[in-house]
């Protein structure tokens, strides 16, 4: 059997990023099944849709929608239901709008369909296409395009059956300055970028990010994206124990005891 698919993302089934994530996986595989919100989920993160019914679309063969639904919720529908029998082996994420970097992984419905996917039992990997956010709000999706399937077929390769997903980012240079592929951890900052905005209307507000905290590491995300061309890839693992706190918390007890 061949390597099944699952596509996902957080921009919607009808986002520009799907329609490039769907030729990237069409160069892999001819087994691709899409399962999509069936609009923005963005800032969704790993959000189920508890306490309520949900119900999807089916809008061509292997292509559904899901109402209301989140990428998480949409690849365990697609992984324990619409595939059938046969889960998929690899579960891709995106193309998002825009990077995801830092600790907005952390907000981000393009990383939680990759997670998701894992916690499922298959490969996940996310890709966003960066832009600079000053003098667009649509990306140039032409390096996804161009070394999407590679870069896949490149994580494939280098997997070991780690507990892990992979994050993705594509620079915005132009495809002929793009300088490889290169493996770098995530920036954490010491506190969230995202800031409360008051809106003109009484009582309204929006979130937003002002601009990258500052200082960046040299090594992580941020930086490597920002001052050079690669295209930049980044293993999270599930297991987030922190062993050092564990440790520490089993010498304390209660007064008293």
């Amino acid at each position: 059997m061949g390597l099944r698919i699952l596509l996902t993302n957080d921009d919607g089934v009808d986002a520009p990023g799907l329609a490039i994530m769907a030729d990237i996986a069409a160069a892999l595989s001819d087994d691709v099944w899409i399962v999509a919100p069936d609009g923005n989920q963005s800032g969704a993160g790993h959000r189920f849709s508890f306490g309520r019914e949900l119900s999807y679309v089916e809008h061509g063969p292997r292509r559904f929608s899901v109402k209301g639904g989140s990428p998480a919720d949409c690849v365990v529908a697609a992984m324990t239901h619409l595939l059938g029998d046969k889960p998929a082996d690899l579960v891709l994420s995106g193309v998002n709008a825009g990077q995801n970097l830092g600790d907005i992984v952390n907000c981000s419905g393009t990383a939680a369909g990759a997670r998701e996917g894992v916690l499922q039992g298959a490969i996940g990997i996310a890709m966003s296409q960066s832009m600079d956010y000053a003098i667009t709000h649509d990306p140039d999706w032409a390096n996804a395009a161009r070394f999407g399937a590679e870069v896949v077929d490149a994580i494939l390769g280098a997997h070991d059956g780690d507990d892990v997903f992979y994050n993705v980012n594509f620079p915005y240079c132009g495809t002929s300055k793009v300088t490889g592929l290169s493996a770098v951890a995530h920036q954490r900052f010491s506190r969230s970028p995202i800031r409360y905005y008051p809106s003109d209307n009484a009582g309204e507000f929006f979130m937003a990010i002002p601009e990258t905290p500052l200082p960046l590491d040299p090594e992580a995300d941020f930086e490597v994206l920002r001052r050079g061309n690669a295209i930049t890839v980044t293993p999270f693992a599930l297991q987030q124990t922190h062993r050092g706190a564990l440790a520490r918390l089993a010498t304390i007890g209660l007064k008293g005891r």
